[in-house]
């Protein structure tokens, strides 16, 4: 949010819209804010994102027997089958993340499945990306779920300013912070803010499916200059606070 606004955008929190019109070649939001007090933002364009729902409207799931949940989500068991032996869903209609990659990999789990194979498939280790710039992206446990479940978890984080690559393409804003297990350092989950963060995010995913420890990756060497360094100082910072570039 701070690097959004470092952009010009401004952020409205806390408002319910309550309608939109189109006047010409502008739009008008009305909304009320916090303490109930109307307001009124003008615009050239509306972007309406209230998120989505399972698309399993008309596709004649009751002529088979299958009975959607009262989202609209097809329910599955551990293999991804319906409640009609034979018959699988994967995807946006059943629940969980509407992500194309995660819908691919339960393809390739319910293909497997009928092949006779022992597929898994570890939904923690499905990143999650946001396409804005910077970009942001995530996999494994989330801080906020860490502290609900009252995990004792230490943390490690760098920041991209500190990259040579980040200030030679001058796309310094941005960071990456690890979340590991305390005791065993074992990586809970990996996020990042920044230029490229969509593709480091990669690294994260391997780490997360071998249940490799901060110590681990901060081991491996990583090519200079790149962002990828930035994966590795936050695994160092970690371990013991032993960043080598702050």
């Amino acid at each position: 949010q701070r690097i959004l606004k470092n952009q010009g955008m401004k952020f409205f929190l806390n408002h319910a819209v309550q309608n939109a019109t189109a006047e010409g070649e502008k739009v008008k939001v009305f909304a009320k804010n916090k303490k109930g007090e109307e307001v009124e933002f003008s615009g050239d364009y509306c972007l309406v994102a209230v998120g989505r729902r399972p698309y399993t409207d008309k596709l004649g799931l009751e002529n088979i027997g299958v009975t959607p949940d009262e989202r609209g989500c097809i329910p599955v068991n551990e293999h991804l089958e319906t409640t009609v032996p034979g018959i699988y869903a994967i995807g946006d209609v059943v629940a969980g993340a509407m992500l194309a990659h995660k819908a691919e990999e339960e393809g390739v789990f319910v293909a497997e499945t009928i092949a006779g194979q022992k597929p898994h498939i570890n939904y923690k280790a499905i990143p999650g990306v946001l396409y804005t710039w910077p970009e942001v992206a995530g996999a494994g446990f989330t801080e906020d779920e860490l502290k609900a479940e009252n995990y004792n978890y230490k943390t490690g984080s760098f920041p991209f300013k500190a990259l040579g690559r980040a200030r030679a393409s001058m796309d310094t804003d941005g960071f990456a912070k690890v979340l590991t297990d305390a005791e065993t350092d074992e990586i809970l989950g990996i996020h990042l803010v920044g230029a490229r963060a969509a593709d480091l995010i990669a690294e994260a995913v391997v780490a997360l499916e071998y249940r490799a420890s901060a110590e681990d990756i901060s081991r491996m060497s990583h090519a200079h200059p790149t962002y990828a360094e930035a994966v590795k100082e936050a695994m160092l910072d970690a371990t013991e606070k032993r960043s080598i570039h702050m």
